[in-house]
Parts: C-alpha cells; structure tokens; sequence
C-alpha cells in the first residue's frame, strides 16, 4: 500500500544491470522538447496530461519538487491560451492524493487515482459528465478493480477494458500491469498482461495507442524508471526500444497521440521543476497534435 511517491523512490533503490535495446531509429529530431504552454508550468512537478476529444481541455496533476502531494488540475483553451489551472469540482479535499487522469475516448468519463477512500493508497475513480457539461460526483471503482495496493494510469480502452499499473501481487514483478475487463453480470474480471511487457522488473504504468497496436511502458530496470516502447505483433508484444529521454532522471505518465507517433510525458527538467516533454515515436507523426490552443 505505498503511496506513489514512495512507490517511485522504492524503485527508484533496484539495482539492476539490465540495458534497454539500442533499436531506436535514432536522430537529432527524436530528442524530446519541452511542451508545457507556459501558463501550464510552475518550479513544481507537471506530469500525466490528457486532453478531451475536441482539444479544449486539460487535465493534469502537479506534484511538489519531491514528487509528493499531487493534486488534480484543470485548464481550458480560452483566449488563445491555456487558462491558469485550477483544481476541477469534484476534487477531494486539500490534503489528500489525486492523480493520473485520463478521458475516456468520447469524453464523457475521467478516470483517476485517488486516495480518498482510506487516506492511504491510490485507487481508481471516475467521474461523469452530465447532459448540461457538468461533472458529477466521483465513483470509486469496485474491487477487484481496486484492491489493498496502489492503482495507478487507469486507461479505458474502446472495448470498455480498463488499463492500469499495480502493486498487488498476482503478476510476474513486483509491480505489474493489469487489464480490468467488465463482465455481463456489472462485474470485473482483472487479470496481468502476459510477458512481455510484464516481466520480473517493476511495469506500472502504460499507455495503448487507439488502434491497440502501440504501447508505452513505465518500467524499472536499473536505478531509475524510463519509458520503453512495444509493438503488437499478431497476439504478442515486441520491445521496440526505449524512449530517448534523460538517462539521469525518471520519466512518468505517457500520453499517446491518437495515431500512436508522438508522445508527451514528464521528465525532470532542472533542479526544481517536473515539465512535459513531447517526442516523436516514428517519422510521419500528426503536427497538429498535441492540441495546439488557438
């Protein structure tokens, strides 16, 4: 049951000798750039963005320069710029964690992680929009969805599937990946992913491209956590390569663009500041995204 930032600092402690793939298709145009729109960043930590479908909104979270104390934001494109963000109306109260939102594909859910349900560890939370735009109260999600350990990225995918990272044990790892699949009854079947990307290391956090065939993957495999990319190959996943970011810091909460070519994530960025970095996957990627506020 440890709280994301102490989940981070533990895996950030393994000593491994493993070295990722040397793959990558490489190129001064494959470094990732700072993104975040200035009204957006702060000396603070920035990480998980998820837009909604038109463009118009985004949700984040904002952590302190230890990687504590998150708390969910809001902003909207408005005037030609993101707005200043400001903490969405369902938020819990000051004090307690929330984390790791994401939209679902027509807009109309957000799932995120909270510590609201004991004060302890972060499980998975939605909330829905109502006719009228509104949000409406937060929902935490049933067991076995949620469980005693740490839920963390809820991802729902467009065949109703939920994707997340966990440290309960039942997986391969330590801290494995998770596919929370809805039954005929209103139940949940939750079962981990198959190796890889699942292995002996620490996976706790992926994103999956909209068509299923790209999936990025926070993983430990050494003094830190990076960003690594798979492949679907028929029913298997293929380790494509790391994502060339810093090698000196940790990388969290990647955000797919709809095409599976671009992605945003946080990354340090100096001493006392987390921002979000954008990089291309493969050439070809949609210029147009992430959404530009016009």
């Amino acid at each position: 049951m440890l709280p994301r930032c102490l989940l981070l600092l533990a895996i950030s402690g393994l000593a491994s000798a493993c070295q990722a793939k040397a793959d990558w298709h490489g190129g001064e145009k494959d470094v990732p750039k700072r993104w975040t729109p200035p009204t957006l960043s702060t000396d603070q930590y920035e990480s998980s963005p998820t837009f909604s479908p038109d463009g118009r909104e985004l949700f984040f979270f904002r952590a302190d320069r230890r990687f504590d104390h998150y708390r969910l934001l809001h902003s909207r494109c408005e005037g030609g710029q993101w707005s200043a963000p400001q903490e969405p109306p369902f938020a819990a109260t000051p004090g307690v964690l929330e984390t790791d939102p994401a939209f679902s594909s027509d807009g109309q859910r957000l799932y995120y992680g909270s510590a609201r349900h004991n004060g302890e560890d972060l499980d998975i939370w939605k909330v829905e929009r109502g006719t009228d735009g509104r949000w409406g109260q937060p929902q935490r999600l049933p067991e076995p969805v949620n469980s005693q350990h740490t839920e963390l990225l809820p991802r729902e995918l467009p065949d109703g599937r939920l994707l997340f990272g966990s440290d309960r044990p039942g997986g391969p790892g330590g801290r494995d990946l998770y596919f929370a699949i809805p039954q005929a009854d209103g139940r949940w079947h939750v079962e981990p992913l198959s190796a890889p990307p699942n292995s002996a290391y620490d996976e706790y956090e992926a994103e999956l491209s909209q068509d299923g065939k790209v999936m990025v993957v926070v993983t430990n495999r050494g003094e830190r956590s990076h960003l690594y990319v798979y492949d679907r190959i028929g029913d298997d996943w293929r380790e494509r390569g790391r994502v060339p970011a810093h090698d000196q810091v940790f990388q969290v909460g990647p955000l797919l663009s709809p095409d599976g070519k671009r992605l945003l994530f946080a990354q340090a960025d100096g001493e006392d500041s987390g921002e979000l970095f954008l990089t291309d996957l493969e050439p070809g990627a949609d210029p147009a995204w992430p959404p530009a506020c016009r």
